[in-house]
């Protein structure tokens, strides 16, 4: 079930954390809501990679990327994995590539903004960490609903 962010906003007001990063949306769905898993890599998606191939059961993956637009860390391979594993959304303070293939896939899928290269397949980073960038803390666990209106966090459905 799709909530709107404003109404949520209005009902809860300070247990709202919103979301002040101008993300835009690359995904078919542009209303996703679920439980958050984090993710901090810099232009590494090799962890990223790791978690799209488990099940999702419905969450969000949110990464931190360091708002880095010199590397694209989910495309459309991914995209894929994440829509076949149960994945609501990825949320990426950074970019992604493969737009017309993230376009038409049944997902969420938030980012700064395209970049044609990807990062590295390392595997560096942290999960299961809180990130925090647009003024808001995403903690694992915690709830986000995302819409044509924003982009919030609240530490449990409504």
């Amino acid at each position: 079930m799709i909530l709107a962010t404003a109404d949520l906003c209005d009902q809860f007001g300070a247990d709202v954390q919103i979301c002040r990063t101008l993300l835009r949306d690359f995904g078919a769905h542009f209303a996703f809501n679920g439980d958050i898993a984090t993710l901090r890599c810099l232009r590494d998606n090799g962890l990223i990679r790791d978690t799209l191939r488990q099940p999702g059961h419905a969450r969000v993956l949110v990464v931190d990327a360091g708002g880095a637009f010199d590397c694209a860390l989910v495309g459309g391979d991914l995209g894929s994995h994440a829509v076949n594993n149960n994945w609501a959304g990825v949320v990426i303070n950074g970019c992604v590539r493969d737009y017309a293939e993230l376009a038409v896939l049944p997902l969420g899928v938030r980012a700064l903004d395209v970049w044609p290269r990807r990062g590295t397949r390392e595997g560096s980073g942290e999960a299961n960490v809180p990130v925090s960038f647009g003024g808001v803390t995403f903690e694992p666990g915690h709830w986000l609903c995302a819409d044509r209106d924003g982009l919030i966090v609240m530490r449990q459905r409504p």
